[in-house]
């Protein structure tokens, strides 16, 4: 178990955590995406300048159709992003945009050639390529970007902002493992973009003593003596037999990594290229995040008469943009004052219309009857909101004024109409004679009530709401004491309906009589007299 960390060390640690968190927000980052339909081959190149941009790029950045430049420009500013390099693609050419964050400017570059990195790394004989190599940002070299121009100067500032400065009393040596260059031909206007691998070398002895220094020796099996190999450096491939010059030759002020490469000692720089490969073009440059004023145009050429021009329609629309906005923000300001003040004139209304309901509440009805209920009280908001403002109210204002209704009218629909005593009354002396047979409970549903002799009328000599008063003589439906009948008028035979049942055919419609088998003859269906 190790020893327990001192206060010294600890702050010590915190101290060191919180310069490299400074460090890392000064340095500039960068997104790099597409926009649109740009294909396979420019969505390889979009990985291979991502992989250039590394570490201060967002590898993995997942772009969707659905994604506007704006919400990149808003997630950009949280995670510290200063540029941004976009490619797209139409059918006549492939376009790369550099934007600066975030007001601009914005560099339009016209793609004419490029090349992948698998398309360079397989055109080498021998190619050094790692993923340790990758850790540090590239070194920016810039050529030919002296030259007069406004155009030019642009350019070489926004190159410069893409990647961290370097501050050479300070810098590791052995941070820098890649490079990356940017080469401006003023005649054609055309920018060469490189990028490669660096390597050092001592310099100074024989081939066959740098191979020695390697970790591989090499096959001296054929060879008489050590010498041979020192001085005459057989079987080398051509490739690493290099010719160094004073182009690449230079004095190291720190140790590098790698044998031989010691501090104040000749050493030669190394450069391979790993791709990818660029040739482009400048179009324009354009103030803001592509909203602004064009500064530089390759192709169009305007005079100055004509930019005041732009100028002026450029402001009249900006203000009168400015000028419907404010329009637009007082009519929805002043429909929000009318409908507060509309809703309190409601609701103090209905306060005082519940009010003076309460006070008429408390005093008891005397004409109420007991089994009536109380009057219910109106509670209509909406009717009362049309009385008072005189205006219609909006839907969501009364949400429940339209359930309550429905819920009254089912109400009332299911009440029972109850009446009056007397009317509902019967005579005490009146009874309604016994029945034999199955017709018996369905009779006495109709309230009727028979004697001996007819109907007879009630003391009140009145009929009972709802029941009709028949004339004296025959009454209508009844039936023989010895007659069973169900309440559709059909004779049931041991649970079986309609069991030998002949019915009459279409053209003895006038008939009344129906043959029935097993019933002891033929039996016609006649009224019965009542019995006076």
């Amino acid at each position: 178990m190790g020893k327990p960390k001192t206060k010294n060390q600890k702050k010590s640690r915190a101290q060191a955590v919180h310069v490299a968190e400074e460090a890392y927000r000064s340095v500039p980052h960068s997104f790099v995406f597409q926009r649109g339909q740009v294909g396979k081959n420019v969505g390889q190149l979009v990985q291979d300048m991502r992989k250039v941009m590394q570490p201060y790029t967002a590898e993995s950045l997942k772009v969707r159709k659905k994604n506007l430049l704006k919400d990149f420009v808003s997630i950009a500013g949280p995670l510290g992003v200063t540029h941004f390099i976009i490619f797209g693609k139409t059918p006549d050419s492939t376009n790369m945009r550099l934007a600066r964050l975030p007001k601009g400017p914005m560099l339009y570059f016209r793609v004419l050639k490029y090349s992948l990195i698998k398309d360079v790394v397989s055109s080498l004989k021998k190619h050094r390529m790692h993923e340790q190599q990758f850790t540090h940002h590239p070194l920016l070299i810039l050529s030919n970007f002296g030259v007069p121009g406004m155009h030019v100067k642009l350019m070489a500032t926004m190159f410069q902002n893409m990647f961290p400065s370097i501050n050479v009393q300070k810098v590791s040596l052995n941070s820098i493992k890649r490079c990356v260059l940017f080469s401006f031909d003023p005649e054609s206007q055309e920018i060469q973009f490189r990028h490669y691998s660096l390597k050092v070398v001592p310099v100074g002895m024989s081939r066959g003593v740098k191979k020695l220094m390697q970790e591989k020796f090499p096959n001296m099996s054929k060879f008489e003596d050590i010498t041979e190999l020192l001085v005459k450096g057989a079987n080398l491939s051509e490739s690493e037999a290099e010719q160094d010059g004073e182009h690449n030759i230079t004095e190291l002020p720190q140790n590098y990594s790698g044998r031989g490469n010691m501090a104040s000692q000749q050493s030669a720089v190394r450069l391979t290229e790993i791709g990818p490969r660029l040739t482009l073009q400048l179009v324009k440059i354009q103030e803001g995040m592509g909203d602004g004023n064009i500064l530089y145009h390759s192709m169009i050429s305007k005079t100055e008469e004509e930019i005041q021009e732009i100028l002026k329609r450029k402001e009249a629309k900006m203000k009168e943009k400015e000028n419907r906005r404010k329009a637009q923000e007082q009519n929805v300001t002043k429909k929000k004052e009318m409908r507060e003040e509309n809703k309190k004139k409601s609701l103090e209304g209905i306060k005082k219309k519940r009010a003076e309901a309460e006070e008429d509440s408390e005093v008891e009805d005397p004409g109420m009857q007991e089994d009536k209920p109380a009057a219910v009280e109106s509670d209509d908001d909406v009717e009362y909101y049309r009385q008072a403002v005189g205006q219609e109210p909006d839907e969501d204002m009364f949400p429940g004024a339209k359930k309550r209704r429905r819920s009254e009218k089912s109400h009332e629909r299911g009440k029972k109409r109850k009446l009056s005593p007397g009317k509902n009354s019967k005579e005490p002396h009146s009874k309604s004679p016994k029945r034999k047979g199955a017709a018996g409970p369905h009779r006495e549903k109709t309230g009727n009530t028979l004697q001996g002799k007819g109907w007879k009328k009630s003391k009140d000599a009145e009929k009972a709401f709802g029941k009709k008063k028949w004339p004296p003589g025959k009454a209508f439906g009844s039936k023989k004491s010895g007659e069973r009948e169900n309440k559709f008028g059909r004779k049931n035979f041991d649970g079986k309906k309609n069991k030998n049942r002949s019915f009459p055919s279409k053209g003895h419609k006038g008939k009344s009589d129906f043959k029935k088998k097993g019933a002891g003859g033929k039996q016609g269906l006649t009224r019965s007299k009542g019995k006076r």
